[in-house]
């Protein structure tokens, strides 16, 4: 059994214990098996074809709409000739080859986190394998995790130079999370903008079959649809989720029906396109008006951000095979349809798609491209709900609400507060522009900044995760930007004719995001430094200097070491205080989700008669806190087998069957049991309180921790302190919340106190109280009120 000496780095005297499986790098044959555990699922290739097809309507539902709307937004002034057809097409064709084919699915989707995607999925992989984080409250033991997978580096390689590089500037932490912000308020303009234009475009074919309707008609249904969309979403997806992929699969094959029906009829020169040297003449021809249409080309990739954004309920592969054998070639027969009617109507851009439809079937494909806008919108909701769940889990996105929504996938959530913001815009948005034309132009500046903040944090991904070689990592970033930048400098020009929109509302976004971030970081700074020492907490002794009462306090705070300031706040105004005290820490650490067996990490804070423990509840920004129904009970399971280990260690200390030494050693009884009389097998990691240092002590991995029933391993100490710990618990548990008002330093510039004593106070007036997040009985709650002065 491996052992060390290791000091507290506070001071503390006690010891720790954690239901997690101690695993040391470099990992050895086993270790490595049980972290890929929870990556590497083999699926059959029935399973690989079933997850595909459900793909179909969770991921590719808003790529799969653009073919409504790209035409118009490429040509809304008309065509001049048959030319400016074949450079748009051709365009469209290596647009889809280049972004989504080659980029995205074969290359983004593999830097997924366990499965989870978005731009906060890559920052989590990027703060695991890089100290970038900018709230500094991670532990070694965190690194231990089944799920913090990270890889080494060699020390003179060029990844650990670029880590080292990037641990030291601090500016280059904040810009990569400006970074990642920038990319996630894009995404939330994304879910207000694809409503809009998808469902509008949708809805306008009926003025295509009936030209005297006016758009104000057209209009006001796509915002009936709208609002009863919205209204429906406290459902939850899983009970309208398995209409998703029989839409969105009919939707890909009646658009490659009608592509080919259309090449048929109007003539196969149109797939003289597939030749590259039209774009060349299409941008000579052009001039300034082809590289402004760029704007227009590029909503034929849109939703490609939401495909990797949606990625969490499906394994790679399967969206990989979906993409390749349906979306992609649909989507090619589907352009080229509409570009071959365009060549022989060039007037009709405005209605291409619905024009191009054969009469017969006109009314059912219009009825399947309204619902399959309505999935694409779902999807872009869905996704928007999980990165800012992502947020709130780093500590970048006001508290609020967050419901789960399915008892099967723990993805599918609702965040009231955000879903009216979105509804309320999106009207706005579908109501107060003229035309589609606009919404387009705003739409495609949403997803150009999206994919180019993907393609910068891919490139430190590559870097820093994969350790790729230079030169291939050169050859992506050279190909991602050169395409990306195109579109980008194209829809500048637009800015004016409602690219404006998303800006407007990233930055607002942006603001709230980086202010709510700045105002948690410095109370998280203030806390570490006013932290109390233990020499003082040892100076009042056993009693704290005050009159114990019967019970338990719980006193949460955000520090993961040390004694918060809120204790001293608390014991320096109040005459009395619990028997048994507990510092509460509830932490997210930049992983997908933590293990139910290694949520809880226990320590002894000073000696026992103090009766002072430290309890830390690690979360992944998938987990949902409030879910924990049952946390306080699982909290004090773990404080009872603690206390029992740690008799147990002290027990077997002067027996021949226990050493501290660094030997293994293997310990054997049928069971352990926890504080409710269950059996409990686990690795574990303990702690043993001595003067000046803690011994550590390890199980070897996989190892059942079981111990001999003699007489004196269960210790009459043991047995006293779990009926004292009972008896307090059955006395009352009262919940201690720091009430605390952030404020500005009066030397502080303008700007610090514009954001701290305005922004922040405001938006902590308005989100959710910490005692709502953590699930705390109103009647069990007490709050201490303090101001920081940051």
């Amino acid at each position: 059994m491996a052992s060390r000496v290791d000091t507290d780095e506070d001071g503390d005297k006690g010891s720790m214990w954690d239901l997690d499986q101690t695993i040391d790098q470099p990992m050895d044959e086993e270790a490595g098996r049980l972290r890929n555990m929870y990556r590497e699922k083999k699926f059959s290739a029935l399973l690989i074809l079933r997850l595909a097809y459900q793909s179909l309507g969770v991921v590719y539902g808003d790529l799969g709409t653009s073919p409504l709307y790209v035409f118009y937004n490429t040509f809304p002034n008309g065509v001049k000739d048959e030319d400016e057809v074949l450079g748009a097409l051709s365009l469209i064709i290596y647009s889809l080859t280049l972004v989504p084919l080659l980029k995205y699915v074969f290359v983004v989707l593999r830097a997924n986190d366990n499965g989870q995607g978005g731009t906060f999925a890559l920052y989590s992989l990027l703060c695991r394998h890089a100290k970038i984080k900018t709230i500094p409250n991670q532990h070694r033991t965190d690194e231990e995790l089944t799920t913090y997978s990270r890889s080494t580096f060699h020390e003179r390689s060029f990844a650990a130079k670029t880590k080292r590089w990037l641990e030291e500037r601090e500016s280059w932490k904040s810009a990569i999370l400006i970074l990642v912000l920038a990319g996630t308020c894009m995404v939330i303009g994304d879910g207000i903008l694809t409503p809009a234009i998808s469902v509008l475009s949708a809805v306008g074919g009926i003025k295509v079959n009936q030209p005297n309707m006016s758009s104000g008609v057209v209009v006001l249904v796509a915002v009936v649809i709208l609002i009863g969309f919205f209204s429906m979403q406290h459902y939850g997806t899983d009970r309208v989720s398995w209409l998703f992929a029989p839409i969105v699969l009919l939707w890909f094959l009646l658009i490659g029906g009608i592509g080919i029906f259309n090449i048929w009829k109007h003539g196969i020169r149109v797939l003289k396109a597939f030749s590259p040297v039209y774009i060349y003449h299409y941008f000579r021809r052009g001039g300034k008006h082809g590289w402004t249409s760029l704007g227009g080309i590029m909503l034929s990739i849109t939703g490609t951000e939401a495909l990797f954004a949606d990625l969490a309920h499906f394994p790679v592969s399967a969206v990989q095979l979906a993409f390749t054998l349906v979306v992609f070639p649909c989507l090619l027969l589907a352009y080229s349809g509409q570009a071959a009617y365009l060549m022989n109507n060039l007037t009709h851009s405005k209605d291409a798609f619905y024009r191009s439809i054969p009469e017969r079937i006109y009314w059912p494909v219009f009825v399947v491209a309204t619902a399959a806008a309505i999935v694409a919108s779902q999807a872009t909701i869905t996704a928007t709900f999980s990165i800012i769940k992502q947020a709130l889990a780093h500590g970048c996105f006001p508290r609020v609400k967050v419901i789960y929504t399915s008892k099967k996938f723990a993805g599918q959530i609702y965040i009231p507060d955000i879903n009216w913001i979105l509804m309320i815009l999106c009207i706005a948005v579908t109501a107060g522009f003229e035309n589609q034309n606009q919404i387009g132009n705003a739409y495609g500046t949403a997803v150009v900044i999206v994919m180019l903040v993907t393609t910068f944090l891919m490139i430190l991904i590559m870097i820093l995760v994969w350790r790729c070689h230079w030169i291939l990592v050169l050859a992506f970033t050279s190909l991602s930007l050169i395409v990306e930048f195109s579109y980008f400098f194209s829809v500048i020009f637009k800015v004016n004719q409602g690219g404006w929109v998303p800006l407007v509302i990233a930055g607002a976004f942006l603001i709230i995001m980086y202010v709510w971030h700045y105002g948690t970081v410095k109370r998280y700074e203030f806390e570490m430094h006013s932290k109390v020492s233990m020499a003082w907490i040892l100076g009042l002794g056993p009693s704290l200097g005050l009159v114990r009462v019967p019970g338990i306090g719980l006193v949460y705070t955000e520090l993961a070491s040390g004694v918060p300031p809120i204790f001293s706040h608390f014991i320096t105004n109040l005459p009395a205080i619990h028997s048994v005290v507990v510092f509460v820490c509830v932490k997210y650490l930049p992983v997908y989700t933590v293990p139910e067996e290694e949520r809880f990490l226990v320590k002894r804070i000073g000696p026992k008669n103090y009766h002072i423990f430290r309890c830390v509840a690690r979360y992944g920004y998938k987990d949902l806190h409030k879910k924990d129904d049952e946390f306080e009970k699982k909290l004090f399971d773990n404080l009872s087998l603690f206390v029992k280990l740690e008799s147990m260690m002290e027990g077997c200390s002067d027996s021949d069957e226990y050493s501290i030494t660094g030997h293994q050693t293997e310990w054997s009884r049928d069971g352990l049991l926890n504080g409710t009389g269950s059996t409990v097998s686990s690795n574990v990691e303990l702690t043993i309180n001595s003067i000046d240092s803690i011994v550590q002590v390890r199980s070897p991995p996989h190892a059942n921790i079981t111990v001999r029933s003699s007489g004196h391993v269960s210790s009459q100490n043991e047995v006293d302190e779990l009926e004292f710990l009972n008896s307090c618990r059955d006395a009352g548990v009262v919940h201690i919340l720091g009430n605390t008002v952030v404020m500005a330093r009066r030397d502080s510039n303008f700007f610090k106190k514009v954001a701290v004593d305005y922004i922040y106070a405001f938006l902590r007036k308005i989100c959710r109280e910490n005692s709502v997040i953590f699930n705390v009985p109103h009647e069990s709650l007490l709050n201490v009120g303090q101001i920081f002065y940051v």
